[in-house]
């Protein structure tokens, strides 16, 4: 552990956050600020419009694609990361959460434009896109060996952050919040799992895009219940977010203090790990969207950044600091159940948060699972899939019973090493996706 912990630290360290940061300020000037000019029209097409006039080309509605995607990032990061980043980093994290999820939103956007362009047909007549596909085909057949090597932590990654971790997650929720066993929430979990994943993406599509508006809506309502109680607060809270995102925070309470270099790192590490803006992995999603236009899809998709990142990371943060519980020493889920058990009367706070922990990991479990799924396809075809789906439902089931320590930071350290093919496709192919965006609004 103590050396998986190393190279955790390593690969998620200065170089790749640099990495990620950088690509996305690259593409947010070479775009000419795309996602702030462009963002009431992108949450129209992702949110009011929901799909194209004519019956295009794709599996699942622009609404659907959108969903699944968020199904997979809107997860414990959005509870538990927040929270940590705080924690470490002091309120000022929160400010350097946004800068990286606002030029996030920029490289959200290249990946889906990308992503639709070079997307392929499989055998079964299904979209298959993400950046092994467009490494390929966009780079070039010689850089295929860049693209296996996306595909191939991505399917490890998907096993470990996107499988057992969720199921882990929910059984420890559920047994925290409604004392029963985790092996029946392990059983349950498989078979909820099974039920939807069982026929693929447009299964997948049809209940994220009634089950994750609940979700989110169900948890921004109980955040903004407590920031109404505390409206007087709020003002404050901003001013002290502000305050220490460019000066260090003092120890107070069970908080011992934190440089601005820290501040920084962790906003921005929570924040990439939260919305998974640059990872590669949402791309995928985009792929099955029925569109002629890669760049409308890049639009709705960057809209996913702005709702995990803007909105809700937003909520939690704000909640942890006009509750006044963020220096309370805690960390994780359990200091933003604390501040949401401060914030509402009666066990209301702690019933929000446990529900939404629940929800949030097993959407994650779902959208994950396509994700692992088009990447081992990409691999060793579509006759392996019938497998994959058995094996993934199957570890959803035993991830409930184990400790996952090992599994956490192995596929922690896999989900970091699918961003580096995933960045260099981004910067390659960063005239494609200029001209792809000139020519869209030229016609629009």
């Amino acid at each position: 552990m103590d050396l998986m912990n190393q190279v955790n630290s390593f690969v998620w360290g200065l170089p790749l956050i640099i990495l990620l940061v950088g690509t996305g300020v690259w593409l947010t000037f070479a775009l000419r600020g795309l996602q702030f000019t462009r963002l009431a029209h992108a949450l129209y097409l992702g949110l009011v419009k929901r799909r194209e006039d004519t019956d295009e080309p794709g599996d699942i509605s622009h609404f659907q694609a959108l969903m699944t995607a968020l199904s997979a990032t809107v997860g414990t990061g959005n509870i538990a990361g927040v929270a940590t980043a705080i924690a470490i980093g002091g309120p000022g994290a929160m400010f350097w959460m946004w800068v990286t999820g606002l030029v996030g939103m920029a490289t959200k956007y290249a990946e889906a434009v990308l992503a639709v362009k070079y997307r392929q047909v499989d055998a079964n007549g299904n979209m298959s896109g993400g950046p092994m596909y467009y490494i390929e085909h966009g780079m070039g057949p010689k850089w295929k060996w860049l693209a296996i090597a996306f595909a191939f932590f991505a399917t490890l990654a998907s096993f470990g952050i996107g499988n057992m971790v969720q199921s882990n997650s929910v059984a420890s929720a559920v047994e925290a919040t409604f004392s029963i066993p985790t092996a029946i929430t392990g059983v349950i979990l498989a078979l909820a799992t099974a039920a939807v994943i069982i026929g693929g993406i447009k299964s997948i599509g049809r209940v994220t895009a009634v089950f994750v508006p609940f979700m989110i809506v169900s948890y921004a309502l109980g955040a903004l219940a407590i920031l109404l109680l505390n409206l007087d607060k709020i003002p404050g809270a901003f001013a002290l977010i502000f305050e220490s995102a460019f000066s260090p925070t003092a120890a107070t309470g069970g908080f011992v203090g934190a440089g601005v270099m820290m501040t920084i790192r962790m906003g921005v590490a929570r924040g990439i790990f939260s919305n998974e803006s640059g990872l590669g992995s949402s791309p995928i999603a985009a792929a099955a969207a029925k569109t002629r236009h890669s760049v409308a899809q890049g639009l709705v998709s960057m809209t996913q950044t702005f709702i995990d990142t803007l909105v809700v990371c937003s909520l939690t943060g704000l909640v942890l600091i006009v509750t006044d519980t963020w220096h309370n020493g805690m960390n994780g889920a359990k200091l933003t159940t604390a501040a949401f058990s401060s914030g509402l009367p009666g066990e209301w706070g702690g019933i929000i948060v446990a529900v939404g922990t629940i929800l949030f990991a097993y959407s994650t479990l779902i959208g994950w699972s396509y994700y692992g799924e088009k990447a081992i396809e990409y691999l060793w075809g579509e006759k392996v899939i019938p497998y994959y789906r058995g094996v993934w439902v199957l570890l959803a089931g035993v991830g409930a019973v184990l400790k996952l320590d090992f599994v956490w930071t192995l596929s922690d350290i896999f989900n970091g090493l699918m961003a580096f093919p995933n960045l260099v496709a981004l910067l390659v192919l960063s005239p494609v996706i200029i001209r792809e965006t000139t020519k869209y609004f030229s016609k629009v």
